[in-house]
């Protein structure tokens, strides 16, 4: 019997030859040896980004990650020399449940404790220096949206209870009202008349990680909006939107300079002001050259600025330098210049001023 045994079992041996090596490729485990060592594979994708698991795993991050608020979170980001981005809110208050360390292979982030504000983009890239100058390394990058859904918060929470959103002819407008569970169902609606506006898909989208998109914004679209989400209970409704229209054209600040007189007499109070009105949602840097400016002449100057509605549905914003000279001398008289400047560009005003 052992003789038939041990001569039944030679024909099998090319199968058992087959069998062999497949399970040679189960042996390895190499989904765990990916798992446990992430460093080793990232250079080989195109996101270096990890989340740390339990018992010492790792997992790559898809483009969204839905979590529970009150739970903590890690990313890992493999380098030397790791910047991180992450929702702005986080930064507002310095918040003390984030934790960004830079460790020898690796960069690491911390969120204990999250709430449904914490709902948004994370990201992460490498530095490549030279000397002080450092860049983006755009092929060693890795990034993932995180919901932190809570049922009590379906709208990612914000500061205020109010905002304006500026609707520029030639830029898409978002009303941001995003949500902290994907599924959610959200609609867009106007506060007067009382409607709801319809999402198109071309002119009006909604982006889970946005907000409703206007495409193409008309001054038809300006008024006060509000979103509304529902998922799996009572709906709830966002903050208020007000949407304002701005139609001024895109340049270098429109600028103009008076004084409140061009002759002073000794001893006179004079002021000098240089307004610009340009788009609602782009600041105005104002400096000044004037006459006593060497000798370190006392001078008061103040900056501010306001919107303004010009009656056409159009919204501008009238931003504003003064300069005041109190008791006016004969060092003070000569040119005052006003230099205006915004990301598009500055803009050289004067006035002359002389003594009487």
């Amino acid at each position: 019997v052992t003789g038939q045994s041990a001569k039944s079992k030679r024909p099998k041996e090319p199968g058992e030859n087959r069998i062999k090596p497949i399970s040679k490729k189960v042996k390895p485990k190499s989904p765990k040896m990916k798992e446990r060592e992430p460093v080793d594979i990232s250079s080989k994708s195109q996101s270096i980004l990890t989340q740390v698991m339990d018992k010492g795993r790792f997992q790559k991050l898809a483009a969204t990650l839905s979590l529970s608020a009150g739970q903590s979170i890690e990313l890992r980001c493999k380098g030397s020399n790791v910047n991180w981005s992450y929702p702005s809110y986080l930064d507002t208050f310095k918040d003390s449940r984030l934790s960004i360390k830079q460790l020898d292979r690796y960069g690491q982030l911390v969120l204990v404790n999250s709430t449904a504000a914490d709902t948004g983009e994370y990201s992460c890239w490498l530095q490549l220096c030279d000397g002080n100058k450092c860049r983006k390394d755009e092929t060693k990058m890795g990034s993932t949206y995180i919901f932190f859904s809570d049922k009590g918060e379906l709208f990612v929470p914000t500061p205020s209870y109010f905002e304006i959103v500026y609707l520029n002819p030639d830029k898409p407008a978002v009303i941001p009202c995003r949500v902290t569970t994907p599924s959610a169902k959200v609609t867009l609606h106007r506060e007067f008349p009382a409607e709801e506006i319809e999402t198109d898909g071309t002119n009006i989208i909604y982006d889970v990680k946005k907000g409703f998109v206007y495409q193409h914004p008309t001054s038809d679209h300006k008024g006060i909006v509000y979103c509304k989400a529902e998922s799996q209970g009572a709906p709830q409704i966002s903050i208020k939107y007000h949407l304002l229209y701005v139609e001024v054209p895109k340049g270098p600040p429109s600028t103009t300079i008076a004084a409140s007189s061009n002759r002073a007499e000794v001893s006179e109070s004079i002021n000098v002001v240089c307004t610009v009105l340009g788009e609602p949602d782009v600041d105005v840097n104002f400096s000044w050259q004037y006459p006593g400016q060497e000798s370190e002449r006392p001078v008061i100057i103040q900056n501010f600025w306001r919107l303004i509605n010009r009656g056409t549905g159009h919204t501008t914003r009238i931003s504003k330098s003064i300069i005041v000279i109190e008791d006016f001398e004969a060092r003070d008289a000569g040119n005052y210049i006003c230099v205006a400047q915004n990301l598009q560009g500055e803009t050289t005003v004067a006035t002359q001023i002389e003594l009487n």
